[in-house]
């Protein structure tokens, strides 16, 4: 069977049938034809396999310049695990000057007690523009492990929105590497969520290959019980002039841990550059827990950069507010931290995603509240 005989209608529910969009749909690490749906993308713009993209007279060249450039096999494990088992690899690319109007989303769907290994290499030409989803989704709550490597390549001028949901099943494990390589005048916006996974890591790397490029790397950890969320991002500016704007926020409740580190380099050379960074975390219960590391390493005079971290609980100031306006307590509560949340989440323009994060802060907050 293809991916599997997944129960289909539950498969359906998990993501808008609706939405327009170029949709790739894995099933237990196997291609799901049925699923998947690519008759909207523009003249020249292609999704492959990348094995078969590696063999492919276009862009077998493309593709070995730059897979496993962004991201060290020899240095992580799991990103030497996610290489060995390049079978269901995803290739995409955007040609020069070409915008692809509707998301690029990925689907990874898993639920089975299974290891799975995605594996994509985006490259965008010069002045292109795109967006990319990944979708981490589960259909019943097994044990399992996802190993994920996406590498990113924006030539001179391309713009990348990325949207990242992470919501496996809360006994599995999930390893996520994204690298993005940047040059000249490009723009890399990223929004990460995360939601599922008893154990969960995510490294996000950004590199400046040329000046005038901008990254905005934001996101959300929101994690219960005895759930571990690891966010871990390393932003190089080695050439002058370069922006990188960095937001997490993160919510943690039960016996849930949290931990964020997040380096930013700015190298000699990097005269003009802009770095901001911050990471805030609210606390809803006395076992939650949050390590956060902030770090600048700054080695040349003539920049702007700012960092900072909080951890703590909801302002008593606001909930005083609220409850002397005739809400009960835990209303207020759900209401301030829905508030905190949303930040991040309305950052997301696909409606039908947006939609479900919502629902999925709310029912985790047992919340009843009308949006």
């Amino acid at each position: 069977t293809n991916g599997r005989a997944v129960d289909a209608e539950k498969i359906s529910e998990l993501f808008s049938k609706t939405e327009s969009e170029n949709r790739v749909v894995f099933v237990n690490n196997k291609l799901n034809q049925e699923l998947t749906n690519l008759s909207n993308l523009p003249e020249g713009a292609k999704i492959l396999n990348l094995n078969k993209a590696i063999q492919d007279e276009i862009f077998s060249q493309i593709v070995r310049k730059n897979l496993g450039k962004s991201v060290n096999a020899e240095a992580n494990g799991f990103t030497a695990l996610n290489t060995a088992f390049i079978e269901e690899g995803v290739f995409i690319f955007v040609p020069k000057n070409t915008k692809i109007e509707l998301p690029i989303h990925l689907i990874f769907i898993t639920d089975e007690n299974t290891a799975s290994f995605p594996r994509v290499l985006l490259v965008a030409e010069r002045g292109s523009e795109a967006m990319l989803i990944e979708s981490y989704l589960r259909t019943a709550e097994t044990k399992y492990l996802t190993d994920s490597v996406i590498e990113i390549v924006l030539e001179d001028d391309a713009k990348l929105k990325h949207l990242r949901v992470q919501r496996e099943s809360h006994n599995a494990f999930h390893v996520g590497t994204t690298a993005a390589n940047l040059n000249r005048a490009s723009v890399y916006d990223s929004t990460n969520i995360t939601l599922g996974a008893k154990l969960s890591r995510h490294d996000v790397l950004v590199k400046f290959n040329a000046e005038g490029a901008e990254c905005f790397v934001d996101g959300l950890y929101m994690i219960a019980e005895e759930q571990h969320a690891d966010t871990h991002s390393v932003i190089d500016h080695a050439l002058p002039n370069c922006l990188s704007h960095q937001t997490y926020k993160g919510i943690v409740d039960g016996k849930a841990r949290a931990v964020f580190n997040g380096k930013v380099f700015v190298r000699e050379n990097a005269s003009g550059t802009d770095a901001q960074q911050s990471n805030k975390n609210l606390l809803l219960s006395n076992d939650a827990r949050v390590d956060t590391k902030p770090q600048l390493e700054i080695f040349n005079d003539d920049v702007k950069c700012a960092h900072g971290a909080t951890v703590g609980q909801l302002e008593e100031e606001e909930l005083f507010y609220l409850l002397s306006r005739g809400l009960n307590e835990q209303l207020a509560r759900n209401l301030l931290t829905y508030g905190f949340a949303e930040e991040i989440i309305n950052k997301i323009e696909i409606e039908s995603i947006k939609k479900q994060l919502d629902e999925a802060v709310l029912n985790r907050l047992n919340a009843n509240l009308e949006i």
